[in-house]
């Protein structure tokens, strides 16, 4: 014994001012787990690092689980990926030790996936050409056979590829619900509003873009074409925010990265949904009514993202308010034709009067789009959220 537990309280008390360690001046007899808290850690998430294929893996993982750059710093590591390579490099193998895996490869293109992508375009082009040539009874079958395939065409094409949901996060219900009312706001809304605060409908749309309640059909086709775009920049997205992980040093570094590539993305996707726009408003002779479009198209384009990333709740809460508002304007309007209640209608007709009926939707939509936008700024810029498949969400 050379006395050293003897030391004075003054000599204690200098040292834990300084923040020197307390192992030379105390017994040999640390407590469990202040030695290795590393080892700790991967006791509690040892499934994780046994199931992973690379530590960036590890790393979009424990981010999952609420790790931080700054939580990292407790198990004496500068960031979430130095520690997630230790991890890695404690879990026993069967194979001998091997360099630093590199990242796994990026989402592949396949023929499957782009043929569906295609189809709800090709269904949609066909019914408006089966519209523009059939005549009376036989519009409405056209019409409903139409929906119908295009609904089909729709989910295969939501079901395979960039723009499928990933396993175990799966869509809500509600959400096509509400996806389904924006669309049909596209088609027959804005006619259907007109015609309301002019004092009618007097009649039912007959599909003719010149009847009196008009079908917005130019639209409506520009966003079923955008369905092959959308699933392209999607891919895009994916294939960016691979390398962004494999280039990454830390959590932050990452997000800074991914930020300006979601929004790359989802500007690319505009710009090719304007073009869209500009093509059928041209071959069919219509208004292409593009600030509607675009916002409805850049709402849709965010909710489908954040649903294949495994956030469904803000896009089915996004998506059904947004629908509400759409449907609550000429309801109101018309609530507003009852005795007493012609203050119903005041807030709509403000909107209407100087700018057309087109400002329901185009406001709605934008508000929309810029909420999920925020939102997806937040949550698809995170390691976590491109996590490979099976991962802990």
């Amino acid at each position: 014994m050379k006395g050293v537990e003897r030391t004075g309280p003054g000599t204690v008390a200098a040292s834990d001012a300084d923040g020197t360690p307390e192992a030379d001046t105390r017994s040999s007899a640390p407590r469990r787990g202040a030695v290795d808290p590393v080892k700790a850690l991967l006791h509690q998430h040892r499934e994780l690092c046994e199931r992973a294929v690379d530590p960036l893996e590890i790393a979009a993982g424990l981010e999952a689980h609420g790790f931080t750059d700054r939580s990292a710093a407790r198990y004496r590591h500068r960031d979430v990926f130095s520690l997630a390579e230790e991890l890695y490099a404690r879990v026993p193998r069967d194979a001998d030790p091997s360099p630093e895996p590199a990242p796994g490869p990026g989402p592949r293109i396949r023929a499957g996936w782009v043929l569906l992508t295609l189809l709800p375009g090709a269904v949609a082009s066909g019914t408006v050409v089966g519209l523009r040539f059939s005549h009376g009874h036989a519009r409405p079958l056209v019409a409903l056979g139409g929906l119908l395939a295009l609904a089909l065409a729709l989910r295969a094409a939501l079901g395979r590829g960039p723009l499928a949901a990933r396993p175990g996060a799966a869509p809500r219900p509600s959400a096509a619900v509400w996806t389904a009312c924006l669309l049909g706001y596209v088609l027959l809304g804005d006619g259907l509003l007109d015609a309301v605060v002019s004092g009618g409908p007097d009649t039912l749309p007959t599909g003719a873009p010149d009847g009196p309640w008009p079908v917005a059909t130019a639209p409506a086709l520009a966003l079923a074409l955008s369905c092959a775009p959308a699933a392209w920049c999607a891919h895009l997205l994916d294939l960016g925010a691979r390398r962004r992980l494999a280039g990454s040093r830390g959590l932050e570094d990452f997000t800074s990265g991914a930020r300006p590539l979601l929004l790359g993305v989802l500007a690319l996707h505009l710009a090719a949904l304007t073009g869209l726009l500009a093509l059928t408003g041209a071959v069919l002779d219509e208004d292409p009514a593009y600030p509607q479009a675009l916002t409805l198209g850049a709402l849709l384009f965010l909710a489908r993202l954040l649903t294949v990333h495994r956030h469904r709740h803000a896009p089915a809460v996004v998506l059904g308010a947004a629908a509400a508002a759409e449907l609550a304007a000429p309801a109101l309007v018309l609530s507003g034709r009852l005795p007493d209640c012609g203050f119903l209608a005041v807030p709509v007709t403000t909107l209407t009067d100087p700018l057309g009926p087109a400002a329901i939707p185009a406001l709605t939509c934008g508000f929309a789009a810029l909420a999920l936008l925020t939102h997806a700024l937040r949550t698809l810029t995170r390691a976590s959220a491109h996590a490979p498949a099976g991962a802990p969400e």
